[in-house]
């Protein structure tokens, strides 16, 4: 199990302003300055981590079941996409219960900004998650192994039930403050969880299985420490 503090990572302005709708409508001095400050705001009062760890794979009756877990995966779609891995990591990311509070307050005082903001903060996360993907791919490559790419609770028929159990399962609660609530919704909001197949070097693999052919379009491109090194998981 591997957990990891942050505090440095930046918010992607452009992908911000794709989740508040934007599409390339002039914005004036006061709405560029409301951006800039709410982005600046998420970005300091976020306190981002994660935590993951990896369990063997066995099959069951149910689905496929992560052995010395209680975590058993169901659904047709989860199954493809561990087709033939030898492991499974599981992830849990967050951008903490400051960035949660910070929400709140605004909240109370402007849904404009209030909108900036959680949009600021969902860019973030996902940087937050393409960091942790990427400690996972470069773990595996140490292990001689390969990954594919993260799948989330309530992608096709992988159920969001599986969400208190994953916190569970890497003490995320303790770890990083995060909970689940009884509708399977996240705490922190801003908190993602997710599978990443890793499979031997050796395994046969099908176009199912995702396996990274290239550093184009990678999430874990900007963070990738293999990349950088010039050893990219695909070339093992």
């Amino acid at each position: 199990m591997l957990g990891c503090k942050l505090p440095d990572y930046r918010v992607n302005r452009a992908e911000a302003l794709r989740y508040l709708g934007y599409t390339g409508q002039a914005l004036d001095a006061e709405m560029e300055a409301r951006i800039d400050k709410n982005i600046a705001a998420c970005e300091r009062e976020a306190r981002p981590g994660f935590v993951f760890r990896s369990f063997p794979i066995e099959t069951c009756e149910r689905g496929v079941r992560l052995a010395g877990s209680s975590l058993v995966l169901e659904g047709a779609d989860i199954a493809r996409h561990l087709k033939g891995a030898a492991e499974c990591a599981v992830l849990a990311c967050t951008l903490g219960v400051a960035n949660e509070a910070g929400m709140a307050r605004r909240k109370a005082q402007s849904a404009l900004d209030a909108a900036i903001y959680g949009a600021a903060g969902s860019s973030l996360v996902e940087s937050v998650t393409d960091a942790c993907e990427a400690t996972v791919v470069a773990d595996a490559a140490k292990r001689g192994m390969r990954t594919n790419w993260r799948y989330s609770p309530g992608y096709g028929d992988l159920p969001l039930a599986l969400q208190p159990e994953i916190v569970r399962v890497l003490a995320a609660d303790k770890r990083l403050g995060m909970v689940a609530t009884e509708s399977n919704l996240l705490i922190p909001a801003k908190s993602v969880t997710a599978f990443v197949g890793l499979f031997d070097a050796d395994a046969k693999l099908d176009e199912a299985s995702g396996v990274k052919a290239s550093c184009d379009g990678c999430a874990c491109r900007q963070n990738c420490t293999l990349r950088v090194a010039g050893t990219p998981c695909w070339k093992r």
